[in-house]
């Protein structure tokens, strides 16, 4: 059986649509109010119907020398075109993007993962400095 970290998929999100690309400053000051911006598939568009979407993505911070990440954030995405009538029949489709704001006093490491509902588990990372 595999330990669940195994389970996270990762790649270069230029070359693979499932990467979560984190958008934040590489450097901060402290006090700031660091944006952070998620989003899957910029450079390669994912599919966003009924079938095959982008279900959540969820955000964390690792504060350098702190032993556990926090939980920054989590979004669902739970419009994928399905109605009543069937799949991909209505016109509402969330997009796969999060924009969230947190302040630290501490350089560190936001990491993100993501959840297709065909391919799985997807993570990245990015490291702020102060």
């Amino acid at each position: 059986m595999a330990d669940f970290k195994e389970l996270f998929q990762s790649a270069d999100f230029k070359k693979e649509k499932h990467v979560p690309l984190i958008d934040a400053p590489d450097k901060f000051k402290k006090g700031d109010l660091i944006k952070v911006t998620v989003t899957v598939g910029k450079e390669i568009a994912h599919p966003n119907k009924t079938e095959h979407h982008i279900r959540w993505i969820d955000v964390y911070f690792h504060p350098q020398g702190e032993k556990f990440p926090c939980h920054i954030g989590r979004s669902e995405f739970n419009a994928h075109g399905e109605s009543a009538q069937g799949p991909d029949t209505s016109s509402i489709y969330t997009h796969h993007e999060v924009t969230l704001s947190f302040k630290t006093e501490k350089p560190g490491i936001i990491y993100a993962s993501s959840y297709c509902n065909i391919h799985g588990l997807w993570q990245s990372s990015k490291e702020l400095s102060m």
